[in-house]
């Protein structure tokens, strides 16, 4: 075999291999953020079992001022599932079948994705289903929006180094924020939108102000409050911000960056003003620094909804990490 035939054997069989290791990688998934596929015959999803679908996927999101669903649904036939339609990242296949059956499936079709299939004889066993699994379900969904929400900031980001050196933090907050006021122990960040703009705010604050003994609510209330009074106003004198007081926030307990850290989901409103809007708020109790960090977003767009302007915020503030002491 001459050097010429060598080569060209060479090129062809690296040409093959390649293909063939192409061929078996996954599709990336696509699709707009929240948006879930449901693979449903259309007879079952006009009945009961559609509607159980849409109660628990559908249902409204805590903590904003209009109502607005958890996730929205796009509904195929069970003989349309192909193409385009398996390149989202979270599927709900649901059938009859001789089995009951609950099962998930990591990058079935695409990657990263999430197929959770649900079968079953009757459709009060398919209903049985969907209730006992949908709270993991929607938990799994949750998380991966989260995470494509992150992957997508990170494209283009903004110095953390000032967040860095200030509160020994990192966060993945995407370029299209901007300084607004910058203290001691205080920072605003904020992104222009047409008709609004989503705002960021980084602090500390003394580990013993949020009492876990006590009304825990009021405190951080209380809190949230006396920072609003101190840097965040509107145009008129006495126009701070402060927690709206006809809607009782939401708490919760979670874990974030491995700390104990207490979630706030509801409405802010400017005293002596018409403007107001949704907030979110995260107190990390920090006893390496002998602190409480708080990580809260907020947006302010009359015209827009809401949901997918506090996922994002969502999204930054659980990239958090906390330098080592």
């Amino acid at each position: 075999m001459n050097k010429a035939h060598f080569l060209f054997l060479f090129v062809a069989l690296l040409l093959f291999s390649c293909k063939k290791e192409n061929d078996q990688l996954p599709r990336k998934t696509t699709g707009k953020i929240n948006t879930i596929s449901v693979i449903i015959d259309d007879q079952l999803w006009n009945g009961d079992i559609g509607d159980s679908i849409r109660n628990k996927f559908a249902s409204p999101v805590i903590g904003l001022p209009q109502e607005e669903p958890l996730f929205n649904i796009n509904q195929y036939p069970v003989k349309l599932l192909e193409g385009f339609m398996t390149d989202t990242r979270a599927i709900i296949v649901v059938k009859k079948a001789e089995e009951n059956k609950f099962e998930i499936r990591k990058n079935q079709y695409a990657s990263p994705q999430n197929v959770f299939h649900i079968s079953g004889k009757t459709a009060t066993d398919i209903i049985d289903c969907i209730e006992k699994n949908a709270p993991q379900m929607i938990q799994i969904i949750k998380e991966s929006e989260i995470a494509e929400s992150q992957r997508i900031n990170r494209q283009s980001l903004i110095d953390p180094k000032v967040i860095e050196n200030k509160f020994h933090v990192s966060l993945q907050i995407p370029s299209g924020y901007a300084y607004v006021l910058q203290k001691s122990n205080f920072m605003w960040l904020k992104k222009e939108l047409i008709g609004g703009n989503t705002s960021l705010l980084i602090y500390q604050v003394p580990l013993n102000t949020i009492k876990k003994e006590v009304d825990l609510i009021s405190g951080i209330i209380k809190m949230r409050d006396s920072i609003g009074k101190l840097y965040i106003s509107g145009k008129e004198p006495e126009t701070n911000m402060i927690t709206e007081e006809a809607y009782a926030p939401y708490l919760f307990k979670i874990n974030l960056d491995g700390k104990e850290t207490f979630e706030t989901k509801g409405t802010w409103q400017l005293n002596n003003d018409f403007m107001s809007g949704p907030f979110i708020n995260y107190a990390i109790i920090d006893a390496d620094y002998n602190r409480v960090l708080v990580l809260e977003g907020f947006c302010y767009a009359p015209s827009k909804d809401k949901r997918d302007l506090m996922h994002e915020l969502e999204s930054i503030i659980k990239s958090v990490v906390v330098a080592k002491r």
